[in-house]
């Protein structure tokens, strides 16, 4: 969730490097910000502030060659300037940002209060820059560090900066941090795209490590042991073009239009990747998809595409719920994690346990890299491109893209599957025209007074009902409802009201008829009836055509609930590259 940055080397205005780097992290959501800065004369120095980062007045410091900045989203405590990082000690020698959530703060915070130290924050964060100054009353700051950072419980990762010794500390157990190497410089990031930009040898810092950096050493030490440990950087060569939105005036608008160019590269790259994932399928003896949100939909859709066109079957699990389900795998289960981010801790955690009864661990995942595909004993890179905009949209119709060829190559008709495909980026094109757009566009305004919404799907089309209604919700913040096309007299339909907006989903299947009678159903209460699919009715007030891509028509569908969401969005005022609450990378329970 936090964006973490930190700078140590030869650039004299740190603190506006590690600004920029904060700027390129604002797509992962947070609500306040801070920069702390070693100044000429040994002091550090400090700025915060909340809301967005914008083109803040970096004047608090004048000449600086070492800075850390952070993104706040906001855990213990509310929206304070107080409350964001970075946060003192009592005698503003030390300087620390923090991600993830120290459960046993409130004992650690009584037990430093009892020694004089001083809390000017509600937040969990300030109890660790205070448990460090105290050891480092008698300990060297590495050994501070080290003893404060052995007392917490939960996952955390910090970044300490010490104004005597001029060095970074830094730790982590769950929440990402990442290393880059330069010349005369070197960097601490949450996300190793911030880094790209200055170097492109990185490390990928492990569960339970400390880091001490200076300009020109990084020193890893073992926070099991304190052995010193041994670091491999690699060289990472992913692209960061195409990252500028342009003229555009949203990255998720941007993201929507990208979708045509990741499926065309998906459809043209990833034939060696998808025949090694889907013989790994074939050889486990049960098949498990987990993810969170938006992923768990892309994991629920899968069961049926696996059902429908490989004729096999394959069980699916929120996350946050699948620890709790983890009794019956064995060492021949394959436990497959879906992630855009690749930190989502709930995955993580549950994918944690499934390890522990031996089960093999694949994912589908975007970011190489992140702790996901560190933890992988398999894994399928989507190659969606960076999402900037904290609700995901390409990355979900990546995953549902390599779900779609891997059950085509387990039938023996991946060629097939292809072809489906390539007729899917037509269809998409022909969404994404000029006309199509403002017919979207008009809609989502006479739609935006709304207080809800709701859809109605059925087999595959029930997840992208659930998606386009978390699309709404995400992006527009108007209560909407994805269902299940055969549950509306078991309760749903009483929701339905004389105007109350109605979306259907019906693809040119054999659930389109049962989902007419639905729509039927529903416009004899009153309902405004919206169509989604392949042909119009009579029994629609608005339509939306987009084409017949087979099972693959699941694909354009979405995109249209995306579109709604973007919209709604931008009719209602809103930002929806940065809705409230949220966070791109849900790095805490």
């Amino acid at each position: 969730m936090c964006g973490i940055f930190g700078y140590i080397g030869k650039n004299t205005h740190a603190e506006k490097l590690v600004f920029e780097g904060l700027k390129s992290l604002e797509y992962r959501g947070y609500d306040s910000w801070g920069i702390a800065a070693l100044d000429g004369s040994g002091q550090i120095k400090i700025t915060k502030n909340i809301g967005k980062i914008g083109n803040a007045n970096l004047d608090f410091v004048k000449k600086s060659n070492m800075a850390l900045g952070h993104t706040r989203w906001a855990t213990h405590g509310g929206v304070t300037v107080k409350n964001a990082h970075p946060h003192f000690d009592c005698n503003h020698h030390l300087a620390l940002i923090h991600n993830g959530i120290i459960e046993n703060y409130a004992s650690l915070k009584s037990e430093l209060i009892k020694k004089g130290h001083h809390f000017i924050s509600e937040t969990d964060t300030e109890v660790a820059v205070h448990l460090v100054e105290e050891y480092y009353k008698k300990q060297s700051f590495e050994q501070a560090v080290f003893s404060a950072f052995k007392r917490f419980e939960g996952l955390n990762a910090i970044i300490v900066m010490d104004h005597k010794t001029a060095v970074f500390a830094a730790c982590k157990n769950g929440s990402p941090l990442i290393i880059g190497r330069g010349d005369g410089e070197n960097f601490l990031a949450s996300d190793a795209y911030a880094i790209l930009p200055y170097t492109r040898r990185v490390y990928f810092m492990e569960d339970d490590e400390l880091v001490l950096m200076d300009s020109k050493k990084i020193k890893v030490i073992s926070l099991k042991d304190k052995s010193l440990k041994k670091v491999n950087f690699q060289k990472v060569d992913w692209s960061i073009k195409n990252e500028d939105k342009g003229d555009l005036p949203h990255y998720m608008l941007k993201e929507i239009l990208d979708q045509k160019f990741m499926l065309d590269y998906v459809v043209s790259h990833q034939d060696e990747s998808i025949k090694k994932f889907s013989q790994l399928i074939s050889q486990s003896f049960g098949t498990y998809l987990v993810g969170c949100g938006t992923a768990a939909y892309a994991c629920l859709a899968g069961t049926y595409i696996f059902s429908k066109v490989a004729k096999i079957h394959v069980n699916f699990s929120v996350a946050s719920e699948f620890g709790y389900l983890v009794d019956y795998l064995t060492p021949k289960s394959l436990v497959i994690g879906l992630s855009q981010s690749g930190e989502t801790i709930d995955l993580l955690d549950a994918l944690k346990k499934a390890k522990a009864k031996k089960a093999k661990i694949g994912s589908l995942v975007n970011v190489l890299g992140s702790t996901l595909y560190r933890f992988s004993d398999h894994k399928l890179l989507l190659n969606a491109g960076v999402e900037r905009a904290v609700v995901s949209t390409k990355a979900f119709t990546a995953k549902l893209a390599h779900l779609l060829l891997i059950a085509y190559y387990l039938s023996g008709n991946y060629q097939e599957g292809k072809e489906i495909l390539k007729n899917t980026i037509s269809v998409i094109n022909n969404l994404l025209n000029d006309k199509q757009l403002l017919k979207i566009k008009d809609l989502s305004r006479r739609l935006s007074h709304q207080e809800h919404i709701y859809i109605i799907g059925r087999g595959a089309s029930y997840p992208i009902a659930l998606e386009t209604a978390l699309k709404i919700k995400e992006a527009s913040y108007i209560h909407a409802e994805g269902f299940a096309g055969g549950e509306l007299k078991h309760g749903v339909i009483a929701l339905v009201d004389k105007g109350t907006p109605c979306l259907a989903i019906l693809p040119n299947d054999e659930t389109y008829f049962d989902t007419l009678s639905g729509v039927m159903e529903m416009k004899a209460r009153g309902g405004y009836m919206i169509g989604i699919g392949f042909k119009n009715h009579e029994v629609f007030d608005e339509f939306i055509e987009t084409g017949d891509c087979q099972l693959a028509s699941i694909i354009p569908n979405v995109v249209i609930g995306q579109l709604l969401g973007y919209y709604l969005a931008v009719e209602k005022g809103l930002d929806p590259d940065k809705p409230r609450n949220l966070a791109k990378s849900v790095t805490v329970k």
